[in-house]
């Protein structure tokens, strides 16, 4: 078997009793399915991934999400394999009450300010990628632009080599994608990357630095005690992965929407102010992240019983597609006003990185348009999206240029 996929699962036949999230149809065009299933019932079940629960309104997202007594997140990914005990990524993975000070230990490097200094480097970034391909008629922007922006960025907070890129993509795909029904290939990502960090904290053992690894080495807990290597790596696990495939997806999806939205594009150019409102409308229209909750405890969401033992779907792209919430919520409105969406996740796991992926999507836009106003989608091309819990396009061809 190749082991750089998954193991196929049936084809779905009927989306409200037997929903897969890694269905080839929900990867291609997930929203028609969301509200096929928002209709029949504000939460469903499928007995795939050993039984698995899919609330489809935001009201029954944010009740799971606030709820920590019934729903566990020490599980946070979907699988066909239940693992006996699963790596554990603080604060991600964390209950309370080790989470809050797990979360609060990551909040720093975060803040706005943190974000301002970061800034430059990101943008020239941008700029450095653009130029490999600005005299071209047009190139695979996924493969070429938006997959490198926060694979470069998180290596530069973390002090480790921009070059070591492809490997973390490789182990992200494998972690986030082919893990989902694959062991072996799952378990050796983690290992692998479990090896790379190792080597790291070893080094800033002997030559302090002043990066997040050293940052996260001179942490201590709440009884003053060092973090644990494998706290350390729980949480540089994260940071790898929760910083790079969400944020690469976001862009994606966002020039993908430009590209096949002249309208929206002409307006960004001639009103770059608007650019801010239009980020929230991309991360709300297209949010990336569907994250996992393991029911623990029985409990009723928004009136339909959920029974322990299963695992929830906990999909922040189907909530922020709720027309109860979001008024014409399947359009993308680049100056939507009220936008309380729920793209960075809602409760305790809110999304330390929002300040980092704000920033990203808005430098990396604003750099592209100022330097290839006119660009479109390659008909000729094949766009594809990821499958899984993170969906962003991992395939974007496109032509630069107004149309000849």
């Amino acid at each position: 078997m190749d082991e750089t996929v998954g193991h196929r699962a049936a084809p779905v036949t009927d989306w409200v009793h037997d929903f897969d999230h890694t269905d080839p149809r929900w990867t291609e065009n997930p929203f028609p399915i969301w509200d096929q299933l928002r209709a029949e019932s504000p939460v469903v079940h499928t007995k795939r991934y050993l039984g698995c629960y899919l609330p489809t309104t935001y009201d029954a997202v944010k009740q799971i999400s606030y709820d920590t007594e019934h729903f566990s997140s020490r599980r946070i990914i979907v699988r066909t394999i239940r693992p006996e005990s699963p790596a554990a990524s603080p604060p991600i993975t964390s209950d309370p009450p080790q989470h809050k000070p797990a979360k609060q230990l990551l909040l720093p490097p975060f803040t706005p300010d943190a974000m301002k200094k970061l800034e430059p480097r990101v943008r020239s970034i941008c700029n450095e990628l653009i130029d490999g391909f600005i005299n071209e008629t047009g190139c695979d922007v996924a493969a070429r632009y938006t997959k490198h922006i926060p694979v470069r960025a998180i290596a530069h907070m973390l002090g480790i080599p921009e070059k070591d890129g492809e490997l973390f993509i490789k182990w992200i795909h494998e972690i986030l994608e082919v893990g989902i029904s694959n062991d072996t290939v799952l378990m050796r990502a983690v290992h692998e990357m479990a090896g790379y960090f190792a080597a790291h904290i070893e080094q800033r053992r002997r030559h302090p630095t002043d990066d997040l690894i050293s940052t996260l080495m001179k942490a201590r807990d709440k009884d003053g005690q060092p973090l644990s290597d494998a706290h350390v790596q729980g949480s540089l696990r994260l940071l790898l992965i929760a910083g790079i495939d969400t944020t690469w997806s976001a862009i994606g999806s966002s020039l993908w929407h430009l590209a096949k939205t002249p309208a929206d594009r002409e307006r960004l150019l001639a009103e770059p102010e608007l650019l801010p409102t239009a980020i929230e409308e991309f991360l709300r229209a297209y949010s990336p992240v569907t994250m996992a909750r393991e029911v623990v405890k029985e409990t009723t969401v928004s009136g339909c019983p959920v029974k322990p033992g299963n695992m929830v779907l906990l999909s922040f792209p189907a909530a922020n597609r709720d027309p109860a919430v979001f008024p014409d919520a399947d359009k993308v409105i680049i100056d939507r006003k009220e936008n309380r969406h729920a793209a960075f996740g809602l409760g305790i796991h809110r999304c330390i990185g929002s300040n980092l992926a704000r920033m990203e999507m808005t430098v990396a836009i604003e750099q592209w348009l100022k330097r290839i106003p006119d660009f479109r989608l390659d008909p000729a091309g094949e766009i594809t999206w990821s499958e899984g819990t993170v969906r962003g396009p991992r395939q974007l061809p496109m032509l630069f240029g107004k149309v000849r």
